[in-house]
């Protein structure tokens, strides 16, 4: 992998990387050369103890523009400047020019519950230069280029003192919020664990506890052992509907080796973690002969400098569904009381995807 780093006149940090040595000459741009400012902040919630975010200045960003104009396409017209400069390179990743969490969040508001300054870092990931293209489609190597550099990121932001736990995902689709079109996904990092992970960790490191096996090594033998819902069974990873699913169609992609995070995975990991992801997306497509809504988030450990031997990387799929001709979102029980509802057994989802002949190459 080369990878180069570069400064956009805003003062966000940008990073091109390519399986290639990248083109001579590649200057960074930026939609405006004024410098960002982002101070969002953090209250915390006393009923669920945990934090909440809030930046305002979100409301500016930019959403559904018009065809014409791309701003995560290359440019080489001075007077329309993009987020991308034009170059040879395939994966491009910058600072969000309106994030959630920013390293210089430096004030909170005084309020009767507790506040501090939202400290952590929001990251852009364009996963190719195509703008007609998606994750999916793109080949292998592209795929495990990708799987370096999420690597890459999460070793460079979770090495900061403030951060704690680092999350790339991917929302596809307006039906899950997606805003602009272009293949891209996002990394959050946080001055804290979130409180899913957390739970999910507490629950890993007690069942590490009992036999020195992860919990989700433990659930990926029970998988294969059943077989019913299994989509992908390689020599290094592995793709199934998990039989608590909460959605259906819910998909989790694991190495067979526990990786702690990322940056644990060896280049075998990557290698089949591309296969099994390329070979989940293309049977979301072919069963929805449409691109296919979802959530792509990575679960892993947190970056506290530990060991953490209990925890085990995977990707969790959470699309919306439909239901006749329909597609359900999160409702009543599911928002409301985090008790989720589904009107489906995962056996019968898997059904449906196994059918879906894919080809890798």
């Amino acid at each position: 992998m080369h990878r180069l780093a570069l400064r956009k006149l805003d003062g966000r940090a940008l990073y091109l990387y390519g399986r290639a040595p990248l083109g001579e000459g590649i200057a960074a741009t930026s939609p405006s050369p004024e410098p960002v400012v982002a101070n969002p902040h953090l209250r915390w919630h006393p009923l669920r103890g945990e934090w909440v975010a809030y930046a305002s200045h979100r409301q500016h960003r930019t959403y559904k523009p018009p065809a014409a104009f791309n701003p995560l396409a290359p440019t080489t017209n001075p007077a329309h400047p993009t987020e991308l400069p034009a170059g040879v390179y395939d994966v491009a990743v910058f600072e969000n020019l309106f994030p959630s969490l920013a390293m210089g969040a430096a004030v909170a508001p005084p309020c009767y519950v507790p506040t501090q300054p939202g400290v952590g870092a929001c990251e852009v990931v364009v996963f190719t230069q195509d703008p007609a293209g998606s994750l999916g489609r793109l080949p292998l190597w592209h795929i495990e280029l990708l799987f370096e550099v999420w690597a890459d990121r999460v070793r460079e932001i979770g090495a900061r003192p403030e951060i704690w736990y680092v999350m790339p995902f991917e929302n596809r689709g307006e039906e899950v919020g997606v805003t602009l079109h272009h293949p891209h996904g996002q990394i959050y990092a946080y001055p804290f664990v979130p409180p899913l992970p957390a739970r999910e960790h507490d629950q890993a490191r007690a069942f590490y506890g009992t036999g020195g096996q992860t919990l989700l090594a433990h659930v990926i033998a029970h998988e294969e052992a059943d077989g019913h819902r299994m989509l992908y069974a390689g020599p290094h990873a592995v793709a199934f509907l998990p039989a608590f699913a909460r959605y259906p169609y819910e998909v989790w992609i694991a190495p067979r080796r526990p990786a702690a995070t990322l940056a644990d995975l060896t280049e075998e990991d990557r290698a089949d973690l591309a296969r099994a992801l390329k070979t989940v997306l293309l049977k979301y497509d072919g069963l929805w002969r449409r691109p296919f809504p979802y959530l792509m988030a990575f679960h892993q450990g947190p970056t506290d400098g530990q060991a953490n031997p209990w925890a085990h990387l995977h990707i969790e799929f959470s699309p919306p569904y439909r239901t006749e001709s329909k597609l359900k979102y999160l409702a009543g029980t599911e928002l409301a009381a985090g008790m989720f509802a589904s009107d489906s057994v995962p056996e019968d989802k898997a059904k449906e995807l196994q059918a879906v002949a894919v080809s890798l190459d």
